[in-house]
């Protein structure tokens, strides 16, 4: 049995692959070996489902949309069917809530020229902590961004002072020095695409991964 992907997304890959190993039935306990049942579903971060390709020697079928699965044997082409939210969860809610939960994305604002939050900037902060205590070992990426004024070398060091700068505050709070990853892309990726030069509050921010 062969599950390829057309649209990786890496959830939707993992409880695929994840389905395919659990649900394989052994021989010696009055089930039949070689079957294993595929169930493509959303990203539970933003919804989306991808696709993917489930083949046997018999023929191959595409799952893409929401909870289409398949059970695939060695000895018949894969067939298609829908399953209910509830088929789901009573099928596979051992395995879905054993996943840890989805990244959080966080984008915090910065003032001109400076490592300093603005005001929503700093209201932002105690969500990025609540969303660090659903990990039992969080790992949180920092990266430092810019407008484009001032040169391509001074946005990256500002960039970098940003992102050190959160990462001090979320060390005052409590979390481990160890997990934060920090980085700067100055201004080599806007939010916001502007010539250079151009003042634009919304390229000013710090973006925060937590996972």
């Amino acid at each position: 049995m062969n599950v390829s992907s057309r649209v990786p997304v890496l959830l939707t890959m993992l409880l695929a692959s994840g389905l395919v190993s659990a649900c394989a039935l052994r021989s010696g306990n009055g089930q039949r070996p070689g079957r294993a049942v595929v169930v493509l579903l959303p990203d539970p971060e933003d919804g989306h489902v991808g696709r993917i390709v489930v083949s046997n020697p018999q023929g191959s079928k595409e799952l893409a949309s929401a909870r289409a699965s398949t059970r695939v044997t060695m000895t018949q082409a894969p067939r298609i069917r829908t399953l209910s939210e509830s088929d789901v969860n009573r099928l596979f809610g051992e395995i879905l809530g054993s996943l840890p939960p989805p990244p959080r994305h966080f984008t915090l604002p910065f003032r001109f020229d400076s490592e300093e939050l603005t005001e929503e900037g700093r209201k932002l902060l105690p969500d990025v902590l609540q969303a660090v205590k659903n990990y039992p070992v969080p790992e949180v990426v920092v990266i430092g961004h810019t407008d484009t004024t001032g040169t391509p070398q001074s946005n990256a060091e500002l960039g970098l002072r940003r992102a050190n700068a959160v990462r001090a505050l979320l060390v005052q709070a409590g979390l481990d020095l160890a997990a934060i990853d920090v980085r700067s892309h100055g201004e080599a990726e806007l939010l916001v695409p502007t010539a250079d030069g151009v003042f634009e509050p919304r390229n000013r921010r710090v973006e925060v991964t937590v996972r």
